[in-house]
């Protein structure tokens, strides 16, 4: 499967139940958001405005859109990359319409109506502010919950080894997940897509983290699933990225056929960050959300903090 043009379920479901409006403010910041910005900076201001506007509009009735993605095919319900959210969302709502009373499927099509507007106006700003594109709204902790057998560690007591791998990082040089993990006290392995706006977000503050852990005996590597098989320009795209969020950190990419490649088409949650001790054991459960947020930045450092005791032990 080729992931360079397809994002695996991106539902956007914010954890953060505070961004929720009420419909005051709802109207307030609308009136905010039809002015035309003049200026770079108003742009920026802008389209973090409406990255928030909708990601609100998700974290109303989110037991509702969580049954929108659960009903879509894993395994084809696929977004193109460059596609319009909105329509990914109504076309999936409409393929899964006989779930839903009336109600519910009306409000649905129209808060993802909704959305396609906001993707429609997000694109405008990008093309009319190109570096728009390569600096996304920071205060994302958008998710599905994982909740797959292959990405959520047993909760019986047992370990989940983090699936083999061998592949390359960005620069060509061959990656063994066995040396990997073996080499380090703790690693921690961060999965996200060069398109995903919380996940962009969050590089800055990864590649301190990777600092952090280099004077701890760990490391941090990035797995952008549109570089799996070796996508040229997916790893070109990313590179680009990574380098305007000054992160050094390395990233990786093996085959999508392989077990590692199949765990992460199970990831239906964007950025997830797993932390893994030197046996190659998942530690704790799924990280689901960017570190940005602080729920998440304190779950993952106890997680880190326990493979590093462990480690010393």
């Amino acid at each position: 499967m080729n992931v360079k043009k397809i994002i695996t379920l991106l539902l956007a479901l914010v954890l953060a139940a505070g961004m929720v409006a009420c419909g005051a403010k709802q109207a307030e910041r609308n009136e905010d958001t039809d002015k035309e910005p003049q200026t770079a900076e108003e742009a920026a201001a802008l389209y973090e405005q409406l990255i928030a506007q909708e990601n609100a509009i998700q974290a109303e009735n989110t037991e509702l859109w969580e049954k929108v993605f659960l009903s879509a095919d894993k395994g084809t319900a696929m977004m193109e990359d460059g596609k319009n959210y909105g329509e990914f969302l109504l076309s999936t709502i409409e393929a899964a319409k006989e779930q839903f009373t009336d109600e519910e499927y009306n409000l649905l099509k129209e808060k993802a109506t909704e959305i396609k507007n906001i993707e429609d106006r997000l694109a405008a700003l990008e093309e009319k502010f190109p570096s728009l594109s390569g600096t996304p709204a920071e205060d994302g902790s958008m998710s599905v919950p994982a909740g797959s057998d292959m990405t959520t560690p047993p909760d019986d007591g047992s370990k989940q080894k983090f699936p083999a791998f061998t592949g390359k990082d960005l620069d060509g040089n061959d990656v063994d997940s066995s040396t990997l993990f073996s080499g380090n006290a703790v690693t921690v392995v961060n999965f996200w897509f060069t398109t995903c706006n919380p996940c962009v977000g969050e590089l800055a503050e990864l590649d301190a983290l990777n600092k952090e852990l280099a004077e701890k005996g760990g490391a941090l590597i990035g797995v952008n699933t549109f570089t799996l098989d070796g996508d040229e320009a997916a790893i070109s795209d990313a590179k680009d990225v990574l380098a305007k969020k000054g992160a050094t950190y390395q990233n990786v990419y093996f085959a999508s056929d392989g077990e590692a490649g199949k765990f992460t088409t199970n990831i239906f949650a964007y950025p997830t960050t797993y932390v893994v001790d030197r046996s190659g054991n998942i530690v704790g459960d799924p990280i689901v959300g960017a570190i940005t947020e602080k729920k998440q930045a304190e779950a993952l450092q106890a997680q880190i903090d326990k493979a590093l005791a462990a480690d010393m032990g």
